[in-house]
């Protein structure tokens, strides 16, 4: 369900097969239908599928996640087999297939090199929760809310989506989209027939504002507080369909991502002001349930595969520590788990294990027209958005000044305020430039410029303690 990067990688990286599930290729076909001439060829597997390549052998493993047909890999390599279990989590009572525990086991029979298994829930204690029950709980709530239902949930969980139909086919009650994302995924999901819905369930902008308001459910992206989804605008009161009605309920059928808390109070507390009722997930309304596996789910997979080394992944450092931990309790030795920084490379040969070298990685910024962006703009975007900017403008000819530099400040300072620095500032650009010609003869606007850049930027921070982006342009020269 992580997909947004595809097209980006592809216009980086010669790739010559992709391969995925069912539901995966069709969300990324609908990803790439927003690119122009991405090129890619989707090869589509199953929990049968093997490949064979030059040095090692591929296939899968079915697992549980809160989208459908979700698989851990296996690489069969002459040292043993090396297992990633993508996102996981074991439920025994799961909506769709069960994790396919004997391939788990036949890999531990044949010998798993390596482990490199899902941290996210390592500090988490409690088994987590069937999506069985989840389902059990949102019928009984939408059996209690009288008026209309706004529901946000993370958009690739087709498994939640599938029980908000099923209750509001229950509670005789339609389902209104909104959000791209979450709008695509009902798309795709109907059309393999994950999710199910009786003729009419779903209907359209046009055809709900004439249903009674206990009738209507909006199923809407923006669990997570995001400033463009759909929940943060009607929250706002921007969103073009969805106004608040005064007694609406908003269910938040998730849990807040680390680093996500804040935003999500945000828009919990516009809604209240709107004169909603939010629910929330808490053991009392249990509306979410994680879809990666906790610590005892975690030692179940360590106990099931038996690696002799471990390499802990997705999560914060003390996600990937306390994983450590377990595997350790389980039997691996200590010296056989690696914590790797994103870029390093693990090593196995026949004679040892160790981390040889890195590779170049980080974060890549991409602009509204869907190209990567410089880290020097990004650089530039920070120093604007922190001290502002400062453009120093002056007409040269036969190398002499002919007016006094004007100085515009765009978020620095306040001109009419700070007249006396504004004047020390034009001043002390007639000097670096007057300095700069009696030194050279000569000039270069190039190499002017970055002495102006320069000086200006030490001058100007000494008196302000700021450094705002300086643009010199000089006129006539």
């Amino acid at each position: 369900d992580h997909i947004g990067g595809i097209p980006y990688l592809l216009r980086k990286v010669n790739i010559p097969n992709v391969y995925a599930t069912g539901i995966a290729i069709n969300l990324i076909n609908n990803k790439l239908s927003e690119f122009n001439n991405i090129p890619i060829n989707l090869v589509e597997y199953n929990h049968d599928s093997v490949y064979n390549f030059k040095n090692f052998e591929v296939s899968f493993f079915r697992t549980n996640h809160s989208i459908p047909d979700s698989f851990g890999i296996a690489i069969k390599t002459r040292l043993g087999y090396i297992l990633h279990t993508g996102d996981f989590k074991f439920d025994f009572t799961p909506l769709f297939k069960h994790t396919d525990y004997a391939k788990l086991t036949t890999f531990s029979e044949k010998g798993v090199l390596c482990l490199l298994a899902d941290s996210t829930n390592a500090n988490v204690k409690n088994f987590s929760a069937s999506e069985r029950k989840i389902s059990d709980s949102i019928k009984s709530i939408f059996g209690q809310i009288k008026g209309r239902i706004i529901i946000s949930t993370f958009a690739s969980n087709v498994h939640r989506i599938q029980q908000i139909v099923e209750a509001c086919v229950l509670h005789n009650r339609k389902i209104i989209v909104f959000g791209r994302s979450m709008e695509k995924t009902v798309n795709v999901s109907q059309k393999l027939n994950y999710i199910k819905a009786p003729s009419g369930t779903f209907i359209t902008a046009k055809e709900f504002p004439h249903l009674p308001p206990e009738n209507i459910t909006i199923l809407s992206t923006g669990s997570q507080g995001e400033p463009l989804a759909a929940l943060s605008r009607i929250a706002d009161g921007t969103h073009r369909t969805i106004k608040i009605i005064p007694g609406d309920t908003i269910v938040f059928s998730s849990s807040p991502i680390p680093g996500n808390q804040e935003a999500v109070n945000r828009t919990i507390n516009k809604l209240y002001r709107a004169g909603c009722n939010v629910i929330i997930n808490s053991p009392l309304t249990d509306t979410h349930t994680s879809g990666h596996a906790s610590e005892t789910e975690l030692k179940i997979m360590l106990s099931l595969t038996k690696p002799k080394y471990f390499v802990p992944i997705h999560g914060e450092y003390s996600m990937l520590r306390r994983h450590v931990e377990l595997a350790v309790s389980t039997g691996v030795e200590a010296e056989n788990c690696f914590i790797l920084d994103n870029g390093e490379v693990l090593t196995f040969s026949d004679k040892k294990v160790s981390v040889t070298h890195s590779v170049q990685c980080g974060d890549v910024y991409i602009d509204s027209n869907n190209f990567d962006i410089d880290n020097n703009i990004i650089k530039e975007r920070k120093i604007m958005s922190d001290d502002g900017m400062l453009a120093v403008i002056f007409s040269a000819q036969q190398y002499k000044l002919t007016k006094t530099p004007n100085i515009v400040s765009r978020g620095f300072i306040y001109v009419k305020s700070s007249e006396a620095l504004i004047e020390d500032i034009s001043e002390k650009v007639e000097q670096i430039y007057n300095d700069y010609y009696s030194k050279t003869k000569k000039f270069f606007k190039n190499h002017l410029i970055n002495i102006i850049t320069s000086e200006l930027s030490d001058y100007i921070y000494e008196k302000t303690e700021k450094k705002p982006m300086i643009v010199p342009i000089i006129m006539n020269f």
